[in-house]
């Protein structure tokens, strides 16, 4: 009996520690530089990139695999207490994505966490 309190003891910590380590408190700041990763489906979620019609519009190229690892600096943090914390980015090289955005919209928790953006 002692020996399954214990067991029991040992997995309700492990999970509790598990749940901790799933929740990242990590701090973004003005000139971090991260990689844009490979959306879970055709488009991306959390990075507010123009829609396709929009980017033709504008004469750029409407291909998003491009961006896939492309490296990013943070411009700008706005950080909320009740919701996700935005960031604008901008590509390190300068040049506008698509051929037509120069800045994009992120949230950042959500990008972090479904691997749309990545630390280098």
């Amino acid at each position: 009996m002692i020996k399954y309190v214990i067991v029991l003891l040992f997995s309700i910590n492990l999970l509790h520690v598990q749940a901790n380590a799933s929740q990242t408190n990590t701090k973004v700041k003005v000139a971090d530089v991260f990689q844009i990763g490979k959306p879970e489906t055709n488009k991306y979620k959390y990075i507010d990139f123009l829609k396709a019609n929009f980017i033709i519009k504008r004469r750029g190229i409407a291909n998003y695999k491009r961006v896939e690892v492309e490296k990013v600096v943070v411009t700008s943090v706005k950080e909320k207490k009740d919701g996700p914390t935005k960031i604008k980015i901008k590509r390190v090289d300068g040049n506008w994505s698509f051929g037509s955005q120069s800045k994009v919209a992120v949230d950042f928790f959500g990008a972090m966490e479904s691997g749309e953006l990545q630390t280098l």
